[in-house]
């Protein structure tokens, strides 16, 4: 969601239009207030396929996935339903895609004449100098086969990476720096006394409680996706959960000693930018995010575990050494790098196509962001 936000901003800036944004929800995962509010565009949720937890909502459970999604294909098809009127109707320019399998669906049994463009960093999973970490040869495939899924189609795949690789022309991937949203690349980040959680699942809540137990002097600011928390929960003097809340999590991630995190790419990498190191526990059971810990590990985001040791992270964040200029000379070619791939998919020999200078701006519309 961050990244469809900074892209959007990025595409408007460059005098592209984007008139509608659909995104993907299911009764898991709903889409939480601040997207409607800083996407600033019409969007329509859609119900889209999803990973599903075990009882305790802490692990990926691969046969209740596999239910649950079967159950719904009539809903999913009401879905692809959706996305063919909307692109009849918009008759967009290009539709970008964040990683939705909805649309690498759709480009299978349409014939969409629409190039699409497909965004993230787990295209970088089908790059050959890219070392996927070992695990189960099956995980590997499946992530793999999805991954391909979802990019069904696509003109081009733009790679999310913490660090420059070479295109891989003959795949269609091109890497990109890390789509940051504004109100990451404006903060100044301080040192503060306290350290920043963020759950994937509310199931890893316990793992934190029963640390903080044993280590109450310690002050800890969790953000968990957790319907029964409406704002804030003060669970004990030193101890506070919140609701999702992204500008409220970035204020917090400026201030913080260090970031503890479910291996997701967006935080790792906002957390690079503001200079916190990271202690990156994948959700069980998720090989995205065991690759995702792994790789972050290589760009010196900070440290991977299986659980939420958090006093191994104490003793990392005694001795840490923050360097990280590399990165930061990456990510300020991110808006350079996408519009520039973005310019090579649209098609200029249309006669109603103007284009200007790619670095003053784009006049294009992007009518259709998955």
């Amino acid at each position: 969601m961050t990244q469809s936000i900074a892209m959007k901003r990025m595409l408007e800036n460059a005098g592209v239009s984007v008139d509608e944004v659909l995104i993907g929800s299911s009764d898991r995962r709903e889409v939480p207030p601040f997207y409607y509010n800083k996407i600033k565009a019409n969007v329509t949720s859609i119900e889209s396929p999803n990973l599903s937890a075990d009882k305790k909502n802490r692990s990926v459970n691969v046969l209740r996935t596999l239910i649950k999604n079967s159950k719904n294909i009539p809903a999913y098809r009401k879905s692809l339903r959706m996305i063919d009127e909307k692109i009849r109707t918009y008759r967009p320019d290009l539709i970008i895609n964040f990683y939705e399998p909805l649309a690498g669906i759709y480009y299978m049994f349409h014939k969409c004449k629409v190039p699409m463009i497909c965004i993230g960093h787990h295209y970088l999973f089908h790059h050959p100098d890219f070392n996927m970490p070992d695990r189960k040869l099956l995980d590997k495939i499946t992530l793999r086969l999805y991954t391909s899924l979802t990019a069904y189609g696509a003109t081009r795949k733009l790679a999310l990476s913490f660090y420059p690789l070479k295109d891989c022309t003959e795949k269609s991937i091109y890497v990109i720096p890390p789509l940051l949203r504004s109100e990451v690349l404006e903060k100044q980040p301080v040192n503060g006394n306290y350290l920043l959680v963020y759950l994937l699942n509310s199931g890893y809540m316990n793992d934190v409680i029963k640390w903080h137990e044993k280590n109450p002097s310690i002050i800890l600011h969790c953000f968990v996706d957790k319907k029964e928390i409406k704002d804030v929960v003060q669970y004990h003097e030193h101890l506070y959960f919140h609701q999702l809340n992204d500008q409220k999590f970035v204020e917090m991630m400026a201030g913080a000693r260090g970031l503890i995190t479910t291996a997701g790419f967006e935080s790792v990498c906002e957390a690079m930018y503001l200079k916190k190191p990271a202690l990156i526990v994948p959700v069980e059971g998720h090989y995205e995010q065991f690759c995702n810990s792994r790789d972050a590990f290589k760009a010196g985001a900070g440290i991977y575990d299986d659980r939420f040791d958090i006093s191994r992270f104490l003793g990392f964040l005694a001795q840490y050494k923050q360097n990280n200029e590399r990165y930061l000379e990456w990510v300020k070619l991110s808006q350079e790098l996408t519009l520039k791939q973005i310019r090579s998919v649209l098609d200029i020999s249309q006669d109603n196509v103007r284009y200007l200078n790619p670095y003053h701006g784009l006049e294009k519309r992007v009518s259709a962001n998955l």
